[in-house]
């Protein structure tokens, strides 16, 4: 896939992921600086541009958030360079203080953030809609209907950033991203320039003469492309003679509302409005539409965004017309087929072709009888091992404290989010990046109890730092736990700072939490391997015993890839399995450990060989020693 997206064959086609697609505009549209931190549903735009950076000419990385990534590629366009930084939704909450004010320096080379958000929150803590950021920040949003349009929006951005000297948001969807299509290519961006710094304090630093200087600029740069979004190919307007019904979708709704005109028949007997700019809508085709028809359906993901812009036009424009949106169409979740089918049903009076209350009705009926099948952690994970070895150390200290006291586990965004999960049960919250020890900091001054945040070592890099030296600062008598699996697991193995690997393969200098804990004033710091589980208990009990922020490490290579590295080189992987004259079936194995690859039958305790990796966890938390490496059974 490297040299197909390098291609310069305008015209020929590629069936891209989503995400390959936004990469594949980025290099028509010219970029040279691409920065983000990964996140899904975001990661594998900069995973692809990373892979393919150095034949491309181009600089890569993989920064330690997204704040530090939208200062990255922000200064490549104030010294003239096409730049991208991309992020999850919730990315954008961290980089939200540069982004706003990027909005009043606007861009010399183009620039685009790509924000990939997340309807019903597939792997994610909440559905934040970015298009009130965008908003707030006085910054337009281009939203493509499919993968196609994703590719050819993400290189126009950078023409229309430069056209404007302003900054661009491409505002992608689950749905879009982790779609595959057809793809036509177009040419790729020949031009490569040599970054050029000028010092103008009166455009960069803003300080507040600055910042009332530039934002009668950056109101006037998005006034101009209001007037010029009525004009941009990515906005169409189909209007029927005689429709008395108008749709409005922007984004995927689009895709969705075509095929539900089509599913109902309705082709040439209701009017569409096609938005690929929902900041700002195209208000001369909107009043048009308005104007047109007795009733308007706006179709569109999670908020109500264009719905409120064009029922305040209607109502400035003095248009009679009924609009409707949430009152049909879902705020929550992602939107489908169905959900338009239903809504357009309703207003025409049109029959559905399907009887989807019977569908309902079976599914119902169906749903009770699978099996349910939770995300779990991977046989031989450290991380079930290191849950372990700190619930059970947890549960020697609990006494101290008094009757009835528990420990508290806050938690952090990563695999290790999945031990909320019985039988670890170690989980307690989980609110944002680096939350876990933000949130003991105060548990710390207002509850007595050992308070255990955990987080990833990525994580711990991302926004983990300042709250560790918080609780340093102000005594916050807490156990830091860093499980570090030395890359970042959940978004598709990404390096980070503690791997000694950058974006684009380079080595570079490997930063180890326990250097940076000790650097911050941390006086306890220990590392431990999980998968000795005895000792990684002794250590969690002294550290949980410190008084004062201890901290320890967790660290042990991820067990898929220590297993893709095992088979790399041919080693032999030794399964284990449970000698059935030593089970004493005392269910600690399964009530305790709950590896997936022990399986309980009826009476039966068994070891799938084929899932199980090996690590030999298991083998010394029985305390019947009936576990052993399969080769001795």
């Amino acid at each position: 896939m490297v040299s197909e997206l390098l291609k310069d064959v305008p015209g020929e086609r590629l069936f891209l992921l989503g995400n390959e697609a936004i990469a594949r505009g980025a290099l028509e549209g010219g970029v040279q600086v691409a920065a983000a931190y990964p996140g899904t549903p975001s990661s594998e735009i900069l995973m692809t541009l990373a892979s393919i950076a150095k034949d491309a000419g181009i600089y890569v990385e993989w920064s330690t958030n997204e704040k530090v990534a939208l200062e990255v590629a922000l200064a490549a366009s104030i010294c003239g360079l096409r730049a991208m930084c991309s992020m999850k939704h919730v990315g954008l909450n961290v980089a939200h203080d540069p982004f706003v004010t990027a909005g009043y320096i606007g861009a010399k080379g183009g620039f685009v953030v790509v924000s990939a958000d997340d309807p019903w929150a597939w792997s994610s803590q909440n559905e934040q809609d970015n298009r009130w950021v965008a908003k707030q920040a006085y910054i337009p949003v281009l939203e493509p209907s499919d993968v196609q349009e994703a590719k050819d929006m993400m290189a126009a951005a950078f023409n229309l950033s430069e056209q404007f000297n302003h900054v661009f948001m491409l505002r992608s969807v689950t749905r879009i991203g982790h779609a595959r299509g057809d793809v036509t290519l177009g040419p790729l961006f020949k031009e490569k320039r040599k970054g050029v710094f000028k010092k103008d304090p009166s455009w960069l630093t803003y300080v507040p003469a600055t910042a009332r200087k530039n934002r009668p600029l950056m109101i006037q740069r998005l006034e101009k492309i209001k007037k010029a979004v009525n004009g941009w190919p990515f906005n169409k307007l189909d209007l029927v003679d005689g429709a008395k019904l108008g749709i409005i979708a922007s984004g995927l709704s689009y895709a969705y509302a075509i095929e539900a005109v089509k599913w109902l028949g309705l082709e040439g007997k209701v009017s569409m409005l096609k938005i690929g700019t929902t900041h700002p809508i195209p208000e001369e085709l909107t009043k048009k539409l308005l104007s047109s028809v007795e009733e308007v359906l706006v179709i569109e993901e999670l908020e109500p965004f264009v719905e409120l812009h064009v029922k305040a036009l209607a109502c400035e424009e003095d248009i009679k017309v009924k609009v409707h949106g949430k009152d049909l169409i879902p705020v929550i979740g992602e939107l489908s087929t169905r959900i338009a089918v239903e809504a357009i049903a309703k207003l025409t009076g049109t029959p559905t072709p399907v009887d989807f209350s019977m569908l309902d009705k079976v599914s119902s009926e169906v749903a009770p009888i699978l099996p349910f099948r939770p995300p779990i952690m991977c046989p031989g994970c450290p991380h079930r091992a290191s849950f372990y070895a700190i619930k059970v150390a947890a549960q020697r200290v609990i006494k101290s404290y008094g009757e009835g006291v528990e420990p508290i586990y806050p938690g952090d965004i990563g695999c290790y989010t999945l031990a909320f999960q019985p039988p670890l049960s170690t989980v307690d919250t989980t609110i944002c990046m680096g939350g876990s020890i933000g949130i003991a900091n105060g548990l710390a001054h207002v509850v007595n109890a050992p308070i255990i945040p955990c987080l990833g070592d990525s994580t711990f890099f991302h926004a983990g730092i300042p709250p560790l030296i918080n609780a340093v600062y102000n005594k916050a008598k807490i156990t830091v736990v860093v499980l570090d699996n030395l890359t970042t697991a959940m978004t598709g193995f990404q390096p980070h700072p503690g791997t000694g690997l950058t974006a684009m393969g380079d080595s570079t200098v490997r930063l180890k939490p326990e250097d940076v804990a000790r650097g911050c004033g941390v006086e306890f710091v220990e590392v431990a391997d999980p998968y000795d589980v005895k000792k990684a208990i002794d250590i969690m009990v002294k550290a949980l015993k410190f008084e004062g922020p201890s901290l320890v490490v967790m660290r042990r290579l991820c067990a898929l890839e220590a297993l893709r590295q095992k088979r790399k080189k041919g080693e032999k992987i030794v399964p284990y399995t449970i000698d059935q004259e030593k089970c004493k079936k005392c269910d600690v194995c399964v009530k305790m450990f709950a590896c997936p690859s022990i399986v309980k039958t009826g009476d039966t305790y068994t070891i799938d060989p084929i899932t199980c990796v090996g690590c030999g966890v298991c083998a010394q938390i029985c305390p019947y020693k009936a576990i052993i490496p399969l080769e001795e059974g």
